[in-house]
């Protein structure tokens, strides 16, 4: 099996879990493609007492026989047990564990729950059942629940109102990779791009393994983008489609409020979605948490406020990029990246997500900042005339005011710049009242070029200090 990147917070938590004098029901979630199930396998070497998967779009009726089918490999069971319905399934799950031996800990993992939970199944009731009824009463069980869909992971399991309340007892939430851990990928492979290479591989693919996983690196990037996303067939040309599908029921109501941010480069408040989307009441809130909790959206309070009229923007690099330059794309350009890497579109493309990349990572600017330890609200702030995508509101009554500028050389600021940078810095002092001291702040992929007008950079941070 290859070899885990990064997750050394989630390997501990596993390892704390499964070393545990109790039963304990885990619950690992995180978006398609994330790396749940690897991690899982990961951590057990793929040694399970019982290890079933649910089927995308199976009915009850296939699952249950796949679930029958699982029962038989595990057991050596030499006929398949006739399941009537998911009570019958767990009450034959606990016969089979009740035959192991009782000194070693019994592994039970469910990969891709919710898509075994049909309506009107009672899966959820039948879990519930088997949990309080005969595993409560053990010290012995590990139960490993795994999915994509979080939403579901996190309505009926973590936050269960009903026979699973406070029953979860680690949930494991699995986040796209930083830089860092996209450069150690990478060169777990073998590979040696270096880190503006790895930078722009971020912006478009973002810290998904998966999609990491296709790359060839013997290959430059621009090659690679055409091969997944150009040429006839390429592996990330319907994924978007697929990706929304099955993490969401309703999906198209998701891409509605996905396609509405993308088309607002700053962002939108939650009453601005409603009105671009017709989405609204509870349906809407829940779409917001549930596009967050899948780090496909970001949210941000504005500078002043706690969370009234909080802004909402598009966070997912694979879905900006697909949304940019493949979905509607009639060129038949197979080398279409190759053609285009330079143009003026692509490098407004870059500064959107070089900025989303910043923003990401932020515990690396704190720490860039030497400010690591200290109390910080994070924030934007917009007026009629101006607005300032990233403020870091320090406990030292200073507040860093971050620029965001993607570049394959020093950027140059210029005096239309400079003058811009001074009149908005005032258009904040005058709108907000703020007494904190102000800090101009630049983060650059190589700093910014001595000249006339770079005193308005008051602090620095570069690219690679966004791989620490």
């Amino acid at each position: 099996m290859e070899k885990i990147i990064g997750r050394e917070r989630e390997l501990l938590e596993l390892q704390s879990s499964y070393s545990s004098e109790k039963s304990e029901f885990v619950v690992v979630y995180g978006r398609r493609r994330i790396g749940k199930t690897f991690l899982v396998r990961s951590f057990f070497k793929d040694r399970y007492d019982f290890h079933y998967v649910g089927g995308h779009k199976l009915n009850q009726k296939r699952q249950l026989q796949n679930f029958a089918l699982a029962l038989q490999q595990h057991s050596g069971a030499p006929f398949l047990p006739e399941l009537k319905d998911w009570y019958d399934a767990f009450n034959h799950l606990q016969k089979y564990i009740e035959t192991l031996p009782e000194n070693k800990r019994k592994v039970i993992f469910i990969d891709e729950m919710p898509w075994i939970d049909h309506a009107k199944s009672n899966f959820v009731a039948a879990l519930e059942n088997f949990w309080n009824s005969w595993v409560s009463n053990r010290d012995d069980i590990f139960f490993v629940a795994c999915g994509s869909a979080t939403s579901w992971m996190v309505d009926k399991l973590i936050m269960n109102q009903g026979g699973l309340h406070n029953r979860i007892t680690k949930p494991i939430y699995l986040r796209p990779f930083t830089l860092k851990e996209v450069e150690s990928y990478m060169e777990s492979k073998g590979g040696h791009w270096d880190r503006f290479q790895l930078t722009q591989t971020y912006m478009a693919l973002g810290g998904v393994p998966y999609y990491l996983s296709l790359l060839d690196y013997n290959k430059s990037l621009v090659q690679n983008m055409d091969n997944l996303f150009f040429v006839k067939n390429g592996q990330l040309q319907t994924e978007f489609d697929e990706l929304y599908s099955a993490l969401f029921s309703q999906s198209d109501r998701y891409i509605s409020v996905v396609r509405a941010l993308y088309f607002k480069r700053a962002g939108l408040t939650r009453d601005e979605v409603a009105n671009a989307t017709g989405l609204a009441g509870g349906g809407l809130s829940k779409i917001l948490s549930n596009l967050e909790k899948c780090d496909f959206i970001v949210s941000y309070v504005q500078f002043g406020n706690k969370r009234k009229n909080t802004i909402y923007r598009l966070s997912d690099f694979y879905t900006l990029f697909y949304l940019r330059f493949v979905e509607g794309n009639k060129t038949q350009d197979a080398e279409f990246w190759a053609h285009n890497i330079n143009t003026p579109t692509v490098n407004s493309w870059q500064g959107l997500t070089f900025e989303l990349a910043c923003m990401l990572h932020l515990e690396q600017i704190k720490k860039a900042l030497g400010i690591y330890g200290i109390s910080t609200n994070v924030s934007c702030w917009r007026s009629e005339d101006a607005q300032i995508d990233l403020l870091i509101d320090r406990s030292d009554r200073m507040i860093n005011l971050c620029e965001m500028k993607f570049s394959n050389e020093p950027y140059i600021i210029t005096k239309d710049y400079e003058m811009k940078l001074r009149t908005r810095l005032a258009l904040f002092k005058e709108a907000t009242r703020s007494r904190s001291g102000l800090i101009q702040t630049f983060v650059t992929t190589y700093g910014v070029a001595q000249g006339k007008h770079s005193s308005v950079a008051q602090c620095e941070i570069t690219m690679d200090e966004l791989f620490s």
